[in-house]
């Protein structure tokens, strides 16, 4: 693996591992959906050029608030194209900032924030009383990409194929 596949986050099975045919590399990827990662996979639509779609929806809750303010929102998206072939599942990270009116979403003043391999973690800190008295910060909501993308990447190398994080398209 040269300078930019570790750039980017492009991982190989261990030796030894037989590639398990594409079904059965699509089944494990949608298997990924479990109560400890809370995203959503889906077979990817023709506009995106996807053959699967990875979907975290993060709504960190102090945005929306009791007063309905504009407040962002942010969906991550995974788009991944299975090369049979080559044995690997090529991936391109999309990250978007959605808008919210109260309980609406709303995509039109939707924007791309970023696009390639998205490493940003959100954070949410609140400052508390301590028992002493004393003001601390405790952090109450975290949002980091690896998350899911770890639980994605486990069932790929785990069929047997490599998983080639890509900068500009699949």
């Amino acid at each position: 693996m040269g300078l930019v596949g570790k750039l980017t986050g492009t991982k190989h099975p261990d030796a030894g591992v037989i590639p398990l045919p594409a079904g059965e590399v699509r089944a494990a990827l949608h298997a990924v959906k479990r109560p400890d990662v809370p995203c959503v996979i889906r077979s990817g639509t023709p506009a995106e050029r996807a053959d699967l779609v990875a979907e975290w929806r993060v709504l960190e809750p102090a945005w929306r608030t009791f007063f309905s303010c504009s407040r962002p929102s942010r969906t991550l998206k995974t788009r991944m194209r299975l090369d049979a072939e080559s044995h690997e599942v090529r991936a391109l990270d999309e990250q978007w900032e959605v808008t919210w009116v109260g309980d609406t979403p709303r995509p039109a003043r939707s924007r791309a924030c970023s696009r390639g391999q998205v490493a940003t973690v959100s954070r949410q800190w609140e400052a508390q009383r301590g028992p002493d008295g004393r003001l601390h910060r405790t952090e109450v909501f975290r949002f980091g990409p690896a998350e899911m993308k770890a639980a994605l990447q486990d069932a790929v190398l785990g069929a047997g194929w490599s998983w080639r994080a890509v900068v500009f398209k699949l």
